[in-house]
């Protein structure tokens, strides 16, 4: 662990502080009126995302679960006021479809800030890569945060983490759930392809 002034560094600490992307097409709900985590039932199936860098504003963590006809899903809810993926490859995979087997749908929006989105919230499974957090705060009570989207807190006592900011480099994620109040991507490529060929 190193720290420097004003800031915080931990490599690891991305296994507790985890850090979501966004999704598309039926996997994301924009709110008008702010993000709420899984405000919706969860599909059968969790995604994964990519990037080369996420830089985010505004940023809250804590424990929560997602649910779905499929079952409960523990998740860590991430939210950001802010965000943006450089290089964003988001991936699913559709199991054993008549005649053609597994089907894997991609999602790319390649270049600087392919991706952005205010009031993100996601449910995240796991997540690995480097992190830099900015003014962090760690074991806050889930129900007074005060950075991240509107409505983005836990119960009240729970244990929270909340920074002013956070950068993950060689981002990689996997997920259940995402909503934003708005989310862009550019030049964005969608494909889908007979077999595995996942983001990562």
């Amino acid at each position: 662990m190193s720290t420097v002034v004003g800031r915080t560094r931990w490599k690891v600490f991305a296994l507790v502080f985890v850090v979501g992307l966004a999704g598309v097409g039926l996997m994301f709900t924009g709110l008008s009126r702010g993000a709420l985590a899984a405000s919706f039932s969860v599909s059968g199936m969790s995604y994964k995302a990519s990037g080369d860098k996420l830089v985010s504003e505004g940023v809250v963590q804590y424990g929560s679960v997602d649910h779905g006809s499929s079952g409960a899903h523990p998740v860590l809810v991430n939210g950001f006021r802010k965000a943006r993926i450089d290089n964003f490859c988001q991936s699913f995979v559709v199991p054993a479809l008549p005649v053609v087997g597994d089907v894997t749908v991609k999602i790319a929006a390649p270049g600087q800030a392919g991706m952005s989105a205010e009031n993100m919230v996601l449910g995240v499974e796991q997540v690995s890569g480097d992190m830099t957090l900015s003014n962090v705060e760690i074991g806050r009570d889930a129900g007074t945060f005060d950075k991240g989207p509107g409505g983005a807190q836990g119960p009240s006592g729970a244990f929270g983490i909340q920074a002013d900011g956070a950068q993950i480099d060689r981002l990689r994620q996997v997920a259940w759930s995402t909503t934003a109040s708005t989310l862009k991507l550019n030049q964005v490529r969608i494909a889908a392809s007979a077999g595995h060929d996942e983001c990562f």
